[in-house]
């Protein structure tokens, strides 16, 4: 994938311009990872900040929209092209400052872009 379209929903995803995903459940390819707590798009660079829970020690995760997949509005559900392994090796998300912050935006986008694809299945 290229890093531009890391940050762009992809054709076929299911998304919806103005679509909220506030409270949607996210799943990676081996099972879920949280849900959905916000959606930004500071500097062109659409994500996802996601709320892992307990299974990361509480802590989010920051998600370029170009890693969904799939998109079930009556499920409510998201599919990611990446495993739950992938997700919490990701870059540290700290503070909602980073959030804006386009340094740290990259560094996500450039993790998530070196991902080996990943089969995927619909949402």
């Amino acid at each position: 994938m290229a890093i531009d379209r890391i940050w762009s929903y992809a054709p076929g995803s299911g998304y919806v311009e103005g679509q909220d995903l506030t409270g949607f459940t996210v799943a990676a390819t081996d099972g879920t990872i949280g849900h959905v707590d916000r959606e930004a798009a500071p500097h062109g660079m659409r994500h996802l900040v996601v709320d892992t829970g307990v299974w990361v020690f509480g802590r989010s995760v920051l998600v370029p929209a170009g890693v969904v997949t799939g998109i079930d509005t009556q499920g409510r559900k998201i599919t990611l092209a990446c495993t739950r392994a992938d997700a919490k090796a990701a870059p540290r998300f700290q503070t909602d400052s980073e959030t804006r912050d386009r340094e740290y935006l990259t560094t996500v986008g450039d993790y998530y872009d070196r991902l080996p694809p990943r089969a995927t299945t619909s949402a």
